[in-house]
């Protein structure tokens, strides 16, 4: 079975380059489009923060407005996304989420990595990212 290139890198989420300095990045990034990250949970850790900072810096409270911006329509089927997510989740894609709930946000987070690599998180790995974004 083919490896996602999310899982290649560490990166569940697939986060695009930028000017980011994250921390557990790779040394040595071998990806043009996408950070590669030393293990998982550093990945999931930069996904968390990004979803805080949506919160945070953009007033965007749903998962519906989360996801619009994480996979907008331009690139993306989003309404699947969102559907897809909220199924997964068990969380409305209009309920206002808290960025401190713990148990909703690894939630999010974990059904986020299985629609962008196609199979489930790995929970231990998704619960160690929550720890490193809150530490």
């Amino acid at each position: 079975m083919k490896i996602s290139r999310g899982l290649r890198n560490n990166n569940p989420l697939n986060i695009r380059r930028n000017g980011t300095k994250w921390k557990g990045l790779s040394e040595i990034q071998t990806d043009n489009e996408f950070f590669s990250f030393i293990n998982a949970s550093w990945g999931y850790r930069a996904a968390f923060i990004t979803l805080m900072n949506y919160s945070r810096r953009h007033r965007l409270k749903t998962l519906r407005q989360w996801i619009s911006r994480w996979a907008p329509p331009i690139e993306n089927d989003t309404e699947a996304y969102i559907r897809f997510v909220s199924q997964k989740s068990g969380i409305p894609p209009e309920k206002v989420l808290s960025i401190s709930d713990e148990v909703e946000m690894q939630a999010i987070v974990s059904a986020m990595s299985h629609m962008e690599n196609g199979v489930p998180a790995i929970m231990t790995d998704v619960e160690k990212g929550w720890e490193l974004a809150i530490s």
